[in-house]
């Protein structure tokens, strides 16, 4: 897929304003910040350096608190959030996210560069705004 002669890269399509929380936080309060947020995803930030990030979203509160009957003000993000997280770098082609999204069901990414995160990708951004930028 090219674009005037250039690929379209994950840079050109991430969201750079994304939610991040630690994960000693309750679900009670992961909840309220995607609600402030308005997002359904959160980064869990790193204990260390040595640690990686981690990922909670919506669909793991309803599968682990919700479904389970348990109290969010209970339980911690570390309980329920996924790590490591499948990351992927901001000069990725977006034909190469798209089939690591496919390949691995993935709703989210985390873009890092220099071990940071600097933006957040999603299928919808890859279509909505990558592949859109082929047919105008």
């Amino acid at each position: 897929m090219i674009v005037n002669n250039n690929l379209i890269r994950v840079k050109d399509v991430m969201k750079t304003d994304f939610g991040t929380i630690d994960g000693i936080a309750t679900v009670a309060d992961a909840l309220k910040k995607m609600k402030t947020l308005k997002t359904a995803v959160l980064i869990v930030n790193k204990r260390n350096e040595d640690d990686e990030y981690g990922m909670v979203t919506s669909g793991d509160i309803a599968r682990h608190v919700l479904a389970k009957d348990r109290a969010p003000d209970r339980v911690n993000v570390y309980e329920i959030m996924c790590k490591p997280v499948i990351s992927v770098h901001p000069d990725m082609d977006i034909r190469y996210c798209s089939r690591l999204f496919a390949n691995y069901n993935l709703v989210r990414a985390p873009v890092l560069e220099n071990n940071q995160i600097v933006g957040m990708v999603s299928p919808n951004s890859l279509v909505l705004e990558g592949l859109y930028k082929t047919v105008q």
